[in-house]
């Protein structure tokens, strides 16, 4: 058998967006994937069908030795997989890739390197520190800090680090500060040289000190500024008030748990991480077929005896259109019929489709829907509702009481999910969540269902953002006060609120 290949690929400093598109490729082609401490486990989405290897290193914890990561690397390769090597930062840059890259040649396994951002750079660029200007330095030496202190020789050339570069860059060395700083002084440098500490960095929790090579020990023992973080020295770090951009985001360390399904959230993820945020989406409903498809079907089989087509959600427009063709149906069956969606998102899931909805109420929820069709008459006209087996009775009866007959069979089904309710648990119980969102009434009453009655409890100060006042109204009724609404029910103006919330005065263009 023919081996496979090894890519050693470099994720980044943390942020998944840094991840290159070779390395995204690769990822997403892998049989197996082999993943480190530092590298965002985020990124093994982009891998759903790859068997996933957590091999990951951690203050002296390490979960597997480097001699038996390297063996695992051929080992798997050996049996013909393709398998992703997903380290942190850059393979080649203090990540003992060349070890890695070294041991595949010997044992005749192919492998490629896929670079990735380094750490130190992106730690800088994101604190606002240009390692290089023109004004202050043209040098820069990229070190690693995991040096002991008590060795009789360094392998460093500190009068040269102290002396002849202007900016040092030091990885894995918070162990070592005071040593560095120390060494430094003693062998010329200023005592009063910038020295910047970045913790996290590239993600919401990033945190960054600024002192001196005399104060910077002790800020960072004020601050508990702990590893994982990059030490940089030098007259650069004086641009970080200029120059500063990340946590000057409007939601900067606001951390968000996300309740609908991740592939429903997408934009509104992509959104939230612009402005600065973390998000955690953990789905408190997953999307089931209904009991019997037979109603949908029968109904799909006399078509062209609707006046209407009324559609609340992307996923029951998902499900008619994904049932319209399982039935030998097309889009030309609808040419006569009135498009109804609730909202924009639902508008734009029937776009998908190569539709234009006839009607997007100004209000976005069933009562909207209601009231302009009533506007214009509905006595004797025939509505299909596509629905979930559990909605309110708003548009059935409404129009029903108004001479119209609707037809509503059951689309698709929110069900509990299997999985999610230990990590929601644990975050709540750590108290690292400031928000939960919620997009829909039963996101709420399964994220109860999921957590019982410790719930109240273990919110603590986590607050509860809804997206509409049917979720509030929800939310309400188990007895919970709701911290946000947007004007109009979308994730879109939800965003909005949520920078409101925190920066009253901020207007979000």
């Amino acid at each position: 058998m023919q081996p496979g290949t090894v890519y050693l690929i470099g994720a980044g400093p943390g942020d998944p967006g840094l991840l290159t598109l070779k390395g995204r490729d690769y990822l997403a082609a892998a049989d197996v994937v082999i993943y480190d401490y530092l590298a965002n486990p985020v990124l093994l989405a982009l891998a759903p069908q790859a068997e996933q290897i957590y091999v990951g290193k951690n203050k002296g914890k390490h979960s597997l030795p480097q001699d038996k990561i390297n063996q695992l690397l051929a080992d798997q390769a050996r049996s013909g997989k393709t398998v992703a090597r997903l380290k942190g930062g850059d393979p080649y840059v203090f990540g003992r890739g060349g070890e890695e890259a070294a041991y595949l040649h010997q044992h005749h396994i192919p492998f490629e390197v896929v670079p990735g951002v380094t750490a130190g750079f992106a730690a800088a660029a994101y604190a606002g520190i240009p390692l290089t200007h023109r004004d202050v330095t043209t040098s820069i030496a990229m070190l690693t800090g995991h040096e002991r202190p008590d060795r009789k020789l360094s392998s460093l050339d500190w009068n040269t680090l102290a002396n002849g570069i202007g900016t040092l860059v030091f990885y894995m060395g918070m162990t070592n500060l005071e040593f560095i700083c120390r060494s430094l002084i003693a062998h010329g440098r200023s005592p009063q040289t910038p020295v910047a500490i970045v913790q996290w960095a590239t993600l919401p929790r990033q945190r960054t000190v600024t002192g001196t090579l005399t104060t910077i020990g002790d800020l960072v023992v004020a601050h508990d500024i702990k590893p994982p973080a990059i030490i940089i020295i030098g007259e650069v770090v004086n641009y970080r008030d200029e120059l500063r951009w990340y946590d000057n985001l409007p939601l900067f360390g606001k951390r968000f748990l996300l309740t609908r399904p991740k592939e429903q959230a997408a934009t509104f993820i992509t959104q939230l991480q612009a402005l600065g945020a973390e998000t955690i989406c953990i789905p408190t409903i997953a999307i089931a077929d209904p009991p019997n498809w037979q109603p949908l079907d029968d109904a799909l089989s006399t078509l062209d005896g609707f006046d209407g087509l009324i559609l609340t959600s992307a996923n029951g427009v998902e499900r008619f259109f994904k049932r319209l063709r399982t039935n030998g149906l097309d889009l030309r069956r609808l040419a006569d019929i009135q498009i109804v969606s609730v909202g924009k998102k639902t508008a734009q899931a029937i776009e998908q489709y190569g539709l234009c909805p006839d009607l997007i109420p100004k209000q976005f929820q069933a009562e909207g829907i209601l009231d302009e069709l009533l506007e214009h008459g509905v006595t004797g006209r025939r509505f299909l509702y596509p629905r979930a087996e559990t909605v309110r009775p708003v548009l059935i009866d409404g129009l029903t009481a108004a001479g119209a007959e609707v037809v509503a069979p059951t689309a698709y089904r929110t069900v509990q999910p299997q999985k999610g309710a230990d990590m929601i648990r644990h975050l709540l119980t750590t108290g690292e969540l400031d928000a939960i969102c919620l997009s829909s009434p039963s996101t709420f009453d399964n994220l109860c269902a999921m957590i019982g009655e410790d719930l109240p409890t273990l919110l603590g100060t986590t607050e509860l953002f809804s997206i509409g006042a049917v979720t509030s109204a929800a939310i309400e009724r188990h007895g919970y006060r709701v911290a946000l609404e947007p004007e109009v029910s979308t994730l879109d103006d939800m965003v909005d609120a949520m920078v409101q919330h925190y920066h009253p005065r901020t207007v979000n263009s």
